[in-house]
């Protein structure tokens, strides 16, 4: 198996996949996705994790994120609201060395109980119940 993080696989755009693009980032949609049109936007520059990134560089991918929302909801009406995070250390599961922010479609019904979201990352934490004030 190839290792993605030499040479590192998100350093060349070409062979990742442009699905849109600005000066400072780039996305693409992902090989391995969590939902259809699942995507991931990145710096072109290469920097280890989200802290990493220049103030320019946020931006940069934030207008990104934008634009790949509205795409997808234009290809898909099903899609009804987004995830969106970044896995910051090998701990909380990054894989490849290279900041990339996933931007992942959900519909209704993709799961049984959404409430929590990105609080699955830790499963038992994921279903709360509110306090009563």
């Amino acid at each position: 198996m190839k290792d993605p993080n030499n040479p590192c696989l998100f350093c060349n755009p070409n062979i990742s996949g442009i699905a849109h693009e600005n000066d400072l980032a780039y996305a693409s949609y992902d090989s391995y996705p969590v939902s259809d049109h699942h995507c991931l936007i990145m710096p072109k520059r290469h920097v280890k994790d989200y802290f990493d990134l220049s103030n320019e560089e946020l931006i940069a991918c934030n207008d990104l994120i934008k634009i790949v929302k509205e795409e997808v909801i234009n290809k898909d009406n099903n899609v009804k609201a987004f995830n969106i995070g970044a896995n910051i250390g090998k701990i909380s599961g990054q894989s490849i060395m290279h900041c990339h922010i996933h931007l992942i479609p959900r519909r209704e019904g993709d799961v049984e109980n959404p409430q929590g979201g990105v609080r699955s990352v830790i499963p038992s934490k994921q279903h709360y119940l509110r306090k009563k004030k």
